[in-house]
This record gives structure tokens, sequence and C-alpha cells, in this order.
């Protein structure tokens, strides 16, 4: 039996994974005691995995397959496959930033006036990368955790940091002067795992059960009957993906009617359906979505 090995990201995004492999399908029980958490599938070794390491190891063939940001992917320089976005953005998460960032009261109004100062990051390559191509001379030196204090403390002139909306680095007394790069989660595999037949089928499957999951986020079913005459006035205002699915009943000049919507759409929705002559109206919630 095949059997593939799995990063799960441990740290910030571990918690939102674990929840959306539920969602898929696949229940994850971690351990505080061990970085191996087990997995209701056999043909799954699921691993720990830091997200700034993971693409290393999926490249080096350590995993089969793992998640992480397209930022660490970067960074470490990885040749592997990028499989799918994982949109965790869609309904959790927004994209990130690394942006350069100074103190609110900086005299430095660009990142031109950087030159030849001192930048703490823990992105250090892309940093690099980032300034070279903007043939600006900097000092980068690496920093793990408590970024911000540094800048604000005068132990450095700037940094290179996360962010999702800027909030954080305001209420930290600093200002954004130019984004580095923008990240997404990313499933991503191992080149020689993806060319075996049976670790490839394996990959596709739940990389194709953890897209529904994410689609059906925020979405829910309806279902109801309602008379033919009163159809076309129904749909006109029902936020279908698709065309609903119609299906007569056995009840002469009625049709029973199956719509996929926005969750936040059904409060409108549904006093306007029983307005119309809708009967037996029935929600119910998604799983996954897959098209």
């Amino acid at each position: 039996m095949i059997k593939i090995k799995l990063g799960i990201p441990k740290g910030s995004l571990q918690e939102q994974t674990c929840e959306l492999f539920g969602k898929a399908g696949f229940s994850i029980y971690p351990s505080s005691r061990s970085y191996f958490p087990s997995v209701d599938d056999p043909q799954i070794q699921a691993v720990l995995v830091r997200a700034q390491d993971m693409s290393r190891y999926v490249e080096e063939g350590v995993l089969d397959c793992g998640i992480t940001g397209e930022d660490w992917i970067l960074e470490n320089n990885s040749k592997v496959l990028r499989l799918s976005d994982l949109l965790y953005a869609k309904r959790t998460l927004n994209p990130v930033r690394w942006v350069v960032a100074v103190r609110e009261d900086s005299k430095f109004k660009s990142i031109n006036q950087l030159k030849g100062k001192r930048v703490a990051t823990e992105l250090v390559r892309c940093t690099e990368r980032f300034f070279k191509s903007k043939k600006i001379d900097i000092k980068v030196e690496f920093s793990w955790g408590a970024t911000e204090v540094k800048v604000k403390s005068g132990l450095v002139d700037a940094i290179v940091e996360l962010t999702e909306t800027g909030q954080s680095l305001r209420a930290n007394g600093l200002k954004e002067l130019e984004t580095v790069c923008q990240s997404v989660t990313k499933f991503i595999a191992n080149r020689d795992s993806y060319k075996n037949k049976q670790k490839k089928k394996k990959i596709d499957d739940i990389l194709l059960l953890l897209k529904g999951a994410l689609e059906a986020r925020g979405k829910v079913g309806l279902k109801l009957n309602i008379k033919q005459k009163d159809l076309d006035k129904a749909i006109s205002f029902l936020p279908a993906l698709k065309k609903p699915t119609i299906s007569s009943l056995s009840l002469k000049g009625w049709v029973a009617c199956e719509v996929i919507l926005e969750e936040k759409e059904v409060r409108r929705v549904i006093p306007l359906l029983k307005e119309n002559g809708a009967q037996g109206i029935i929600e119910y919630p998604l799983n996954k979505l897959i098209y």
C-alpha cells in the first residue's frame, strides 16, 4: 500500500489546516508531545513541520507533499511543484505581504533613503534580492521574532515584516514604505513523488477534497418546492452559483428546486421565496463543493 508523507505547517496555520482537512474528510489529531499527528487514513503519514522549512523538506524528498506559504518557497529558492493555491484567503485569511517598515517618526520617506542602512528580517534572501533589484545597497540581518522592537529601539533602521492589513504595524508606531512580496498558502509536492503514478493519484485526491472544502466555506444549499408558474420569478432573485437544479414533483404543476448560494444571502432570499409561493424550504450546510 502506498503511503504519502504529508507536511502539516506547525504554528499559525496548524489549526486552520487541520480544520480544513477535517472538512475534506480527513481527521488529523495533533499531539503536543509528538511531531507525528495521527490521521484516519492509512495512506497518509502526517508530520508537523515549520512553514519556513516545509519547501526544503518537500524538495529533498523527506516529504512527498505539504502546505506552506509562497514566501518561504521563494526564500528557500525551492524547486518544488506548486500544485495549487489553497486560498485560505477566500474564507479565513487574506493574502499576506512582507513590507519594508520604519518608525512613524522616522526621517525615511522612501526605500532609496535606506542605502547603507541596517534592515532586520526573517525573510533574508528575499529581502536581499528585493533591494538588489532596486540597486540599493543595505545590510540585512536575520531576526528571529520581535522584529518591530528592533526598529522601535533603534537597533536597526528598518525591518521587513509580515503583515495582513498593516494594522499591527501602525499599532506599533511603524509605517510602511514598500511591499517586498505577497504570499498565499500553497499545496506543494516533490517532483519525483509526483512522477510516481500511485503517489500522484493519492496527492491529487487529497488536493481535490481540500479545494472542495475551501469552495464550500460560507456557502449553503437550499431546497424548495414551488408551482411551475411561479418558478421563473423565483429564479430571478436566486443568486445561484450555477443554474438551479429543477425536477418535477408527483403533484401536478409543482417542481422541486435546489440551489447553492452564499450563506449571507439566505436571510434575504427565504422571505422572498415564501412570499412567492415556495413551500418546504430547507437550508443545509455544505462540507465540500466540487465543480
